[in-house]
């Protein structure tokens, strides 16, 4: 009897795995905890093609912290009402170590209904994501044609490992910003403490000491009062030194123009995006300025890179001839009202844009509609 041939290559499987690997590569991405579980839900979507995606993160009073979706407008989403609670089959999601895979969730014994503005789901598949024995959340999936297999289950659950991995790296690397700025706080509220409020209490005893002598003394209220704008002066002094700390080091080292170029390469490199950079008759800003700049550019390209959808992205900085610059982020994404998002209160970072433009004498205007991409452009004076 002749030996049994090889079974051929499974493309499926190569399929699948290829998928897993570019939904990896795109998890491994984002480092903020609610992009990173954004980012594993619609990948589980998409490599499962699934109609409906949910992640869920637990808290600790019987609700869930996070409750992030795929495949529901943001209209649905608002119908739909709060978070759910960890009841039902959710529950037993967030509570055990095993998948589930159901042909009709409604039949399940533990299905409690949804809201009415709830979309129907039919088969269903969920698997917690694990770290060691901690379950950081779980994966569900909804309204596959034909059903989930016993091979969707496995994808799931390979995906499920690496996005406990991501998860757990954008928790440990928000951990330490918080720490960092806790500790940068800390330092400055004990420089301001140890130079800046010895001062302002020698300033108040001072500009005391200079009333009591308006009327009985006034060549020696004068001398006090010069003391007063003596100690004024030096108190404004230290807290200019303070802000200058804050100020970002690559902008002290390199400038505003090398820093921008630096920063653009390296968010061209990391995302699917053509991040692009260019500058003309740039001059050198004051610290602040440049500093506001370097914000809002930095603002700009967080919005276009991660909610836009753009493929490429443009940051241009021109000088004016008032010595002046002119910073412009421009996107082809899919742009937005801004009216509509004012009202729904998404302001996308451009109060915090327009504060950093309006503390250096600068302006920033923005300019999108749905389809049209997104501009935003802030102006500084010269010095």
């Amino acid at each position: 009897m002749p030996p049994e041939e090889p079974a051929p290559a499974c493309d499926p499987c190569l399929g699948g795995i290829e998928a897993i690997s570019t939904a990896v590569l795109a998890m491994s991405r984002h480092l903020e905890v609610r992009e990173v579980l954004q980012r594993i839900t619609a990948s589980a979507r998409t490599l499962l093609g699934a109609e409906y995606a949910a992640l869920g993160v637990p808290d600790d009073h019987g609700g869930f912290a996070q409750f992030v979706v795929d495949g529901v407008t943001d209209e649905q989403w608002r119908a739909i009402g709060p978070l759910p609670r960890q009841h039902g089959v959710l529950a037993a999601m967030l509570h055990e170590l095993t998948p589930t895979r159901l042909a009709d969730v409604r039949t399940a014994p533990d299905f409690g209904g949804w809201p009415a503005a709830h979309p129907e789901l039919t088969d269903f598949l969920g698997i917690p994501i694990v770290d060691g024995t901690e379950i950081l959340g779980a994966v569900f999936l909804a309204n596959k044609p034909g059903g989930f297999t016993a091979h969707d289950e496995e994808l799931l659950r390979i995906l499920a490992a690496h996005a406990a991995l991501a998860l757990s790296n954008a928790r440990l690397y928000e951990r330490s910003r918080e720490l960092t700025l806790a500790g940068e706080r800390a330092r400055i509220a004990h420089d301001l403490h140890d130079a800046v409020s010895q001062k302002l209490f020698s300033l108040r005893l001072t500009a005391k000491a200079a009333a009591t002598l308006v009327d009985r003394d006034p060549a020696r209220a004068r001398a006090e009062l010069a003391e007063v704008a003596r100690l004024a002066a030096e108190a404004a002094d230290e807290l200019r030194a303070v802000v200058v700390e804050l100020r970002p080091a690559a902008l002290e080292e390199d400038g505003l123009t090398a820093t921008l170029a630096s920063q653009v390469q390296v968010l061209d490199r990391a995302h699917t995006a053509a991040v692009s950079f260019s500058a003309r008759h740039v001059k050198a800003l004051p610290a602040a300025q440049e500093a506001a700049l370097l914000r809002v550019a930095q603002e700009a390209l967080h919005n276009a890179l991660r909610h836009s959808g753009a493929r490429t992205v443009d940051v241009s900085l021109a000088g004016t001839p008032a010595r002046g610059a002119v910073l412009r982020v421009t996107d082809d994404g899919q742009g937005f009202d801004p009216d509509s998002v004012r009202r729904a209160g998404r302001h996308l970072g451009l109060v915090s844009m327009r504060d950093r433009a309006a503390a250096v004498g600068g302006t920033l205007t923005l300019e999108s509609a749905p389809g049209k991409g997104t501009v935003v452009e802030m102006e500084v004076p010269g010095a």
